[in-house]
């Protein structure tokens, strides 16, 4: 978690308003938040420039623990970052707007950080203002160094394709970021296939009551955000707009595919940089010769770009067309939008090798098609090998459902041969317990030969529980 960014251009000059720093809060410490609702503060997890972040949960007569849900943000009272990423959050993340949105787009979920209350409060005759959202895990940024500074060409196309959901969703409330990047999207501090656009403090109001703000140059405003991946409305000082959103979120997929960006070379200078982007603009086959000079080139990224490069700056994007066109991506690769950012790390400078595996559809659906793909006559069962039997489960068990009943016989700690053991009439039982496990139980069940099964796993490989 991190407190509000200070924009490129204002980085290294003096504050206009000399900024306090936050005293430290004591674990226990408890704040009421404006809807009179108690808070207790654990252990502090960071610090900004102005602020400090601790573990928070509700009040109650337990110590905050290291599994607490929330952070609550705190800085002085007469501060100005998290004042303004409050006012966002305010307008735009309330835990009900959120889902409501999730529930009208069908998404699964949604990377914007909930709002979940804040206020002021008062310490050794000083003010205090905090915040409270959803606590998460480490950064993008982070596993992206330990990545080799590579990201496969899937783990891109699903990254990108859940922040175009959180870009609509704020362009729809008046808001842009402009400063998406690695640093600012975090994991879910309980699902690592879940990312979330953090980092609001400078967040703009691009659309104030629906009327768009004027394409104006202002020289003050030049180079705004982080230099190498700010739009080119940003090195012109024009106020940020959802086309720049979208274009930060280009050069960030091509970097993070290619592992760098042409005008790296030169950061300190901010109009080099700006005149590379521009030149690229108007080359984007340029573009993707110079950051992939393989002959397998990632069309996907070109095509999206060429899409943002004919935004007007206040044309509404056409979000679904960018996400034809990524989704294209995934098929090209023989892979589908399955919700897996697959953030494993790289093998001596590559992607890790990964075991090919058919494309997969989502609910009832997916599971449908998948047991249908895996019928087959008796004959066809006689003669499949161990590693089919072993690459039929493993299908399987991609399904929720049926992993949690699986893994519930090793909490238990049935053993595995046991387990495999057991009847057809007694696993069908335990994958009733599951929404499709009644349904699809024995047909799954009959194309497994279990004594098979018993004999390869030999005690302790067999690696059902892994995956």
């Amino acid at each position: 978690m991190k407190m509000p960014r200070v924009k490129g251009a204002q980085a290294g000059r003096p504050s206009s308003a000399k900024r306090r720093l936050a005293e430290h809060f004591a674990a226990g410490e408890i704040i009421t938040d404006m809807a009179k609702k108690e808070w207790k503060l654990g252990s502090p997890i960071g610090q900004g420039g102005f602020g400090c972040i601790y573990l928070a949960d509700r009040n109650s007569s337990k110590s905050v623990g290291s599994d607490a849900p929330c952070v609550v943000k705190v800085e002085p009272s007469d501060n100005g970052p998290l004042f303004t990423e409050l006012k966002f959050y305010q307008r735009a993340a309330k835990p009900e707007q959120i889902q409501k949105w999730i529930r009208t787009h069908k998404l699964k979920y949604l990377g914007v950080p909930k709002y979940w209350g804040s206020g002021l409060h008062d310490k050794n005759g000083k003010s205090y203002r905090f915040m409270i959202m959803d606590r998460f895990g480490s950064d993008l940024q982070k596993i992206y160094e330990a990545n080799a500074k590579r990201f496969s060409r899937k783990t891109v196309l699903q990254l990108s394709l859940r922040i175009l959901d959180v870009l609509e969703y704020i362009h729809e409330h008046e808001y842009v970021h402009g400063d998406i990047k690695a640093s600012n999207l975090l994991l879910s501090h309980k699902n690592p296939d879940q990312v979330y656009l953090v980092d609001y403090g400078l967040a703009y109001r691009y659309c104030p009551e629906g009327i768009h703000k004027e394409y104006k140059e202002d020289p003050k405003r030049c180079h705004d955000g982080t230099i190498e991946f700010t739009s080119i409305d940003a090195h012109n000082g024009v106020a940020p707009s959802r086309r720049g959103d979208l274009e930060i979120l280009g050069y960030c997929m091509i970097q993070w595919l290619s592992g760098r960006l042409p005008w790296e070379d030169n950061l300190k200078d901010p109009n080099y940089v700006r005149d590379s982007k521009i030149r690229y603009r108007e080359d984007i086959a340029g573009l993707m010769d110079k950051c992939f000079p393989e002959k397998n080139k990632p069309d996907e990224l070109a095509q999206y770009m060429e899409t943002v490069r004919l935004l007007g700056y206040a044309e509404k994007p056409l979000y679904q067309k960018l996400r034809d066109a990524l989704l294209q991506g995934l098929r090209a690769i023989g892979s589908r939008d399955d919700g897996r950012l697959d953030l494993g790390l790289v093998e001596n400078g590559g992607p890790r090798a990964r075991t090919a595996t058919k494309k997969r559809k989502t609910g009832i659906e997916s599971t449908e098609s998948s047991v249908e793909d895996m019928e087959c006559s008796d004959a066809q069962t006689e003669e499949a090998t161990q590693t089919q039997i072993y690459n039929t489960i493993r299908r399987l068990l991609c399904f929720r459902a049926l992993r949690f009943c699986v893994l519930n016989v090793f909490q238990e700690r049935l053993p595995l041969t046991a387990a495999l053991e057991m009847s057809v009439s007694s696993l069908t039982i335990l994958f009733s317990n599951t929404i499709y496990g009644l349904q699809y139980g024995k047909r799954f069940l009959s194309l497994c030969d279990l004594s098979e099964c018993c004999a390869w796993q030999n005690g302790s490989n067999f690696p059902l529980i892994s995956i």
